[in-house]
């Protein structure tokens, strides 16, 4: 597809979800990413809990393969926005991202009063700012703000200077948004993106849905939902790949999965533009 400038690329922990965080790390290094974005904050999420400000012994781990790997921590996930929700609780966790360097924390919004979710986002973009950090809005399909009108009016509304809006090319594809709609968005919203692919068809089951976006998406160029397309629209930005798939992790283990992953999307944006 052709850059102008060499790519920067970032390891998603959702992409080899089951390894701990230092592996996380050393993975990433040895695989050639420019970063790691792990999840620290894993209340009420799926999978095994990495929360490094409650395991004083991972946190030290975490932090040694980051000196011996040279590699930084470019942003943090998952400080969902549920029903009933006081940012403050993700505060240590996110103490702990921005000591580790992160730059960014991640949120998703999955409560459907709209006036809670505008005040809570609010509030946990000023926390987030107190520690030096963005915080980065990803709409998921299958949440509450769940397409790009509603992220949109999530920032206008709430009008935080450190507030961003993470595209996450599954979601954009699955949500029917246009292309063109990224146009005149503010460039400054946009600090990364997920990198991902996945079949074209947009399942009308929730179930199935879900699924491919946290156990079958599909390696860059070799899915059906045209990544440059989408990225053509969007000011440069890191490419944070995640790209879970199930199947391909047991066939490569998580370190062949991850070195997978940053292969073809290096091959598919080294082709010639169309």
């Amino acid at each position: 597809m052709g850059t102008a400038a060499p790519q920067r690329y970032s390891l998603a922990h959702l992409t080899i979800l089951d390894t701990p965080t230092p592996e996380l790390v050393r993975i990433a290094h040895r695989t050639g990413y420019d970063y790691v974005s792990p999840r620290l904050i894993c209340h009420g999420l799926p999978g095994d809990d990495y929360s490094l400000a409650t395991n004083p012994t991972l946190l030290a781990q975490t932090r040694a393969a980051l000196a011996d790997t040279g590699i930084p921590v470019h942003d943090i996930e998952l400080a969902r926005i549920v029903e009933g929700l006081d940012p403050r609780v993700y505060e240590p966790e996110i103490a702990v991202g921005a000591e580790l360097g992160a730059t960014g924390v991640l949120t998703s919004i999955w409560v459907p009063d709209r006036p809670f979710y505008l005040d809570a986002f609010g509030r946990l973009a000023d926390l987030v700012a107190s520690y030096g950090m963005t915080l980065n809005l990803e709409f998921v399909p299958i949440a509450a703000v769940r397409n790009l009108a509603g992220a949109v009016d999530v920032l206008r509304e709430t009008q935080r200077p450190n507030a961003r809006l993470m595209i996450d090319l599954h979601h954009f594809h699955r949500s029917r948004d246009r292309v063109e709609d990224l146009d005149g968005l503010p460039p400054e919203w946009f600090e990364f993106c997920h990198l991902c692919d996945a079949p074209g068809e947009i399942p009308a089951d929730v179930e199935k849905m879900t699924h491919i976006l946290r156990a079958a998406r599909s390696y860059v160029g070799e899915g059906g939902i045209n990544p440059a397309a989408t990225l053509a629209h969007l000011p440069p930005l890191i490419y944070s790949i995640e790209l879970p798939n199930e199947r391909e992790e047991v066939e490569r283990g998580a370190e062949g999965h991850a070195r997978r992953c940053l292969e073809t999307a290096k091959a598919y944006f080294a082709q010639p533009a169309a």
